[in-house]
């Protein structure tokens, strides 16, 4: 296709992308599977929305890239995406009506075509919605596209909480169920599968005012705390964190067991995630074997208090500062031969330490001690007094913990002398080590650092399950935590959370959906990478570092503008 005409017509190189990521969610069985839940009552399902949300999304892109040439521009780059993205759906249903499609896609099914064209009986009339529906998703994003900022934010927020409310409707209706007050509530919200259309409208308009609210009204609120004396400042901050404090303890009262079980998975992502950002978000050294430091601390809590190995009868507390020495001292051992190495061979060497732990724990020669493929079990819970941390609306309080220490301690070396000396060297070795900052040490303790933090998550997460198993310390892990802290953002600890929840905490709600859950991976990274590069919470320096050079177009553009009058 001719590039000039791409980029004078930006909707007919996006309809054409959108349309092809359209036809692969419908082969692959996304729209079917998850087609059995509906979103609002009898209006829109799951798999609509899923192909709804793709196609809204690219045919804004359209829009965006059609609004340097004017508005008329605007609509016709959006509904030109629109109507190309309709017309592939279009030629997969006729052409999956002409031939069996399923000797080569098993999920190009009858009942597929019949959610592509409405449910309706005519084929051509069921087409003719299509195209009419691809035509109004290129209007309704031209128009979004065209609105102001703020309510461009009230309207996208306010329909994204309908959705996931209705995504997550067999979570939530429980819990409300269980509160005498919301149970009338609950029955107007939740009629059946998914949310009633009253209830979906009221949703909608609630969200939309408080955003609309905080829209007017944030700004003014935050210039009003900046311009507070620095001891009301403080005293705020304190009462806003005590505040958390108490919503985090109560939380798996509230919630109930499953809910309790997936924060504790997202929590010991957390600290795992808080560990590697240290290693690569603070110092930018790539570690890919970062698993095995997690191993490492597991095994050692098992072999220091499982009585199936007979070898020691010691309980969680006093197994856990060993485990976190050892992972120190696993973390130095690691870092004292690829000191020399950057980027890529790194990665690779790092890889291979994470490989030759995971082949040692399965081997037969260290069988004896290490249990081989059949791992150790009866790991004793951990203790304190009477109280045991065996459910996981107890171990939640463990792993909190935890997570408290790590962050306080991750906060604390942020800004320090030490955490100054990895940041330096995360932006250039060289120009640091001319600076004086010693390599070594600094590379060294960043490493062991992060090792000590995995091998904590280790420790409890063998105490939590009560047996551990070569595999569940495989590459992937170490993949999962680093895809954590790049949609969380690289260096920032808040967004190491806010990406645990994202990439752990929703796929562990949708459990059966799980099959798809490295494509969702992929697909958010990919959007990360094009729309948001510095990550869902960025760290501010990093977030300026990214958006240099579009400033810098941005402002030799208003200076164009600004001096052409003139001339």
């Amino acid at each position: 296709m001719n590039p000039a005409l791409t980029q004078r017509f930006p909707g007919i190189r996006l309809g054409l992308i959108g349309g092809v990521s359209l036809v692969l969610l419908s082969l692959i069985g996304m729209v079917e599977t998850f087609n059995q839940r509906e979103i609002i009552s009898d209006l829109i399902s799951m798999g609509q929305t899923l192909l709804l949300l793709t196609a809204v999304f690219i045919a804004y892109l359209a829009a965006k890239r059609g609004r340097e040439h004017g508005r008329a521009q605007v609509f016709g780059a959006s509904i030109t995406a629109g109507l190309i993205m309709a017309g592939m759906l279009t030629l997969l249903v006729l052409l999956g009506q002409a031939i069996n499609m399923r000797q080569v896609f098993i999920n190009a099914s009858p009942v597929l075509f019949q959610i592509l064209i409405f449910q309706q009986e005519e084929l051509w009339a069921g087409i003719g919605l299509l195209l009419l529906a691809g035509a109004l998703i290129g209007f309704s994003a031209a128009l979004l596209c065209l609105l102001p900022h703020w309510l461009r934010r009230v309207i996208t927020t306010g329909l994204c909480s309908v959705a996931g409310v209705g995504l997550l409707q067999d979570l939530i209706a429980p819990i409300l169920s269980d509160w005498s007050l919301l149970a009338d509530f609950t029955d107007l919200l939740f009629p059946g599968n998914g949310l009633s259309i009253s209830g979906a409208v009221g949703l909608f308009i609630v969200v939309a005012a408080l955003s609309a609210l905080w829209s007017f009204r944030g700004q003014a609120l935050q210039t009003r705390i900046k311009a507070l004396p620095p001891q009301s400042r403080r005293g705020l901050n304190f009462a806003a964190l005590l505040a958390g404090a108490l919503v985090m303890l109560v939380l798996p009262q509230v919630l109930g067991l499953f809910l309790s079980e997936v924060m504790t998975i997202v929590g010991l992502y957390i600290l795992l995630g808080l560990g590697l950002n240290i290693v690569v978000g603070f110092a930018g050294l790539l570690d890919l074997g970062y698993v095995a430091f997690f191993a490492i601390g597991s095994y050692t809590v098992a072999i220091l208090t499982s009585p199936e190995l007979g070898f020691f009868d010691w309980n969680f507390w006093q197994a856990l500062p060993l485990a976190v020495l050892f992972g120190v001292l696993a973390g130095v051992i690691l870092g004292v031969p690829v000191l020399k190495m950057r980027g890529d061979y790194l990665a690779i060497a790092t890889l291979g330490f994470g490989e030759i732990i995971r082949i040692m724990v399965l081997s037969d020669f260290l069988r004896p001690w290490l249990g081989g493929a059949q791992g150790i079990g009866k790991i004793p819970k951990a203790a304190i007094g009477g109280f045991e941390f065996a459910t996981p609306q107890e171990i939640y309080y463990l792993i909190l913990a935890g997570c408290a220490l790590v962050g306080f301690i991750s906060w604390r070396l942020r800004d320090s002398r030490l955490g100054r000396a990895w940041m330096a060297v995360r932006e250039d070795e060289d120009v640091a080590q001319a600076m004086g900052i010693e390599l070594v040490a600094t590379k060294l303790l960043a490493f062991a650092t992060g090792a000590g933090f995995s091998a904590l998550s280790g420790a409890i997460f063998a105490t939590k399950l009560g047996s551990v198993y070569p595999h569940s310390f495989n590459v992937m892990i170490s993949i999962n935590i680093l895809c954590v802290i790049i949609v969380g953002g690289m260096g920032s600890m808040p967004g190491v959370a806010v990406g645990a929840i994202a990439l752990v905490g929703l796929p562990e709600l949708l459990r059966e959906f799980a099959e798809y859950r490295l494509l969702v991976y992929g697909a958010a990274l990919m959007a990360m990478m094009l729309l948001r590069p510095e990550g869902l919470w960025p760290e501010a320096t990093r977030q300026r570092e990214l958006h240099e050079e579009e400033d810098a177009v941005r402002a030799s553009k208003l200076a164009e503008g600004s001096a052409g009058p003139r001339s």
